[in-house]
């Protein structure tokens, strides 16, 4: 993924693109500290992700974010990173058609999640068939959290998906279904219900470790 940071405070443009570098596959291309030199280098360059503050000095970053979404297929994704969180500039930033909205402080673990969902989903547009591929990156909003907003399978409630979630996704490597359970402080059993469950939505992968004896140990690893 190439990335183009837009923020108007030097060193949070800085964090944000150490948060970007770190994530493997991606790269910072450019970094704007204006809604106007954004748009400029967004044309030029043709990132495929933005990450894109609201408070710019000569213009709104919704602004920006309207100039960038045209419709076209190479339009960049766009991600609104903002320390404002009030309904009216959220719903601003859900109908301009932004891909997700962090809250300023955030971690890079949540940066992460969210590039990588972007990524999944242009992979996902690349190979539409048919409905069932449409539905999978329509339904897809809540992803990178919880593996899903739609309603949770019975008996499976949402507070402990992102919990489950949470501890997969800051462990990077992949884990047993014992180990998640111990560092999420859960039953193994509980643990196993919700990384199945997981690994049925497309936001965890499984993979099968074979030791001298027994069954084979299920691995488990976050994708987004």
């Amino acid at each position: 993924m190439r990335v183009l940071v837009v923020d108007d405070d030097f060193m949070v443009a800085k964090v944000h693109s150490g948060y970007v570098e770190r994530i493997e596959g991606c790269t910072v291309v450019a970094v704007a500290h204006r809604g106007e030199e954004a748009v400029e280098l967004a044309t030029q360059l043709r990132p495929d992700l933005v990450l894109l503050d609201v408070h710019l000095p000569d213009m709104s970053g919704l602004g920006v974010l309207s100039r960038l979404r045209t419709g076209m297929p190479d339009d960049p994704f766009v991600l609104v990173v903002t320390a404002s969180d009030d309904p009216a500039t959220v719903a601003a930033a859900l109908h301009g058609g932004a891909l997700h909205y962090l809250v300023k402080p955030f971690d890079s673990a949540a940066l992460a999640a969210q590039v990588h969902r972007a990524s999944q989903i242009r992979r996902d547009l690349d190979r539409v068939r048919d409905q069932a591929d449409i539905d999978r990156i329509f339904g897809g909003g809540g992803t990178a959290q919880t593996g899903g907003r739609e309603r949770m399978p019975k008996g499976l409630t949402t507070p402990t998906a992102e919990l489950v979630a949470r501890t997969l996704r800051e462990h990077g490597a992949d884990q047993s279904a014992s180990e998640c359970a111990e560092a999420a402080q859960l039953s193994r059993v509980s643990a196993r219900r919700y990384l199945e469950h997981f690994v049925s939505t497309g936001v965890v992968t499984v993979r099968l470790r074979y030791g001298g004896t027994g069954r084979p140990e299920r691995r488990y690893r976050w994708v987004g």
